[in-house]
């Protein structure tokens, strides 16, 4: 269940909400990045409610989105009538992308959005948004960098919206999706360095999806070549401390190409292969 201690109060969230609309109004015809998360959801729903057809969600499909993230996107776009374009890039095939170094995020939002770009400038929209948040300011993402210079807008940061905030508003418009846990591409599970391949990439989703079948909701894979080291939220880690759970976890991982299996004892934390980066590596 999300933590909901830090959202604003009836007041500062309504005044959020009604910002957040007067952007959109004034952004017009927009495309909305849309990976079906609880921030790009949430700004596709809103968006769609304070536009109408004059807002299309977009959907990047890759390598780097596991198929159960893609369904489940497709899904919600559907329940809430959402106009949705499912679009193809490329990072994959970008060398500085599989480098996989402090920049990855970046290369990986610069074909996102410039992809979008091109569609806006050929199907006649107005303007591109994505749904970065105020709580997204405080880590590492080099993807923002690419918004900025793609003039790519933040109606939910522009707002003054959180995190917590987003939830909040989801869950008050009655979206499954208000206490969806965090989810990220699956190439940031990859070790930074090492390059992000086609093989690594389904390696982690395979050993994602035995997890997720296992009945855990809060959980990365993180690939270190031969070993998987596997965080699992604090609040579900006791059920993952039992000899049997451990023989599962070893087979199953084990089975994705992985030769050793680690669980991690700090559990789940957002952005934790951030911590290896050199201070001089983020610019």
């Amino acid at each position: 269940m999300a933590d909901l201690r830090e959202v604003s109060s009836g007041t500062e969230l309504a005044a959020k909400r009604e910002r957040l609309n007067a952007r959109l109004r004034q952004l017009g015809r927009v495309l909305v990045a849309y990976s079906g998360g609880v921030d790009s959801a949430y700004l596709a729903w809103v968006a769609h409610q304070v536009l109408g057809k004059e807002m299309l969600a977009v959907l990047a499909d890759s390598p780097s989105l596991a198929r159960a993230q893609m369904r489940d996107a497709v899904q919600f776009a559907e329940e809430c009538g959402i106009p949705l374009e499912i679009v193809r890039t490329d990072e994959l095939e970008n060398e500085e992308y599989q480098r996989n170094d402090a920049m990855r995020c970046f290369h990986c939002k610069d074909e996102l959005f410039g992809v979008m770009e091109q569609f806006a400038s050929e199907k006649g929209w107005a303007a591109v948004a994505y749904g970065v948040n105020v709580d997204d300011q405080g880590d590492w993402r080099p993807g923002q960098k690419a918004a900025q210079q793609h003039g790519v807008a933040a109606p939910l940061l522009e707002a003054g919206v959180t995190k917590a905030d987003v939830r909040a508003l989801a869950a008050e418009a009655g979206l499954r999706v208000w206490d969806k846990p965090a989810s990220a591409c699956l190439s940031s599970r990859i070790e930074y360095g090492r390059k992000v391949t086609r093989e690594a990439l389904e390696q982690v989703e395979r050993g994602e999806d035995a997890l997720r079948a296992m009945g855990f909701r809060q959980f990365r894979l993180r690939h270190h070549g031969d070993v998987a080291r596997i965080e699992i939220a604090r609040e579900e880690l006791e059920r993952a401390l039992t000899l049997e759970m451990f023989a599962r976890m070893s087979a199953e991982i084990k089975a994705c190409g992985f030769k050793f299996v680690a669980l991690d004892v700090e559990g789940f934390r957002s952005g934790s292969m951030n911590a290896v980066l050199k201070v001089e590596s983020l610019g």
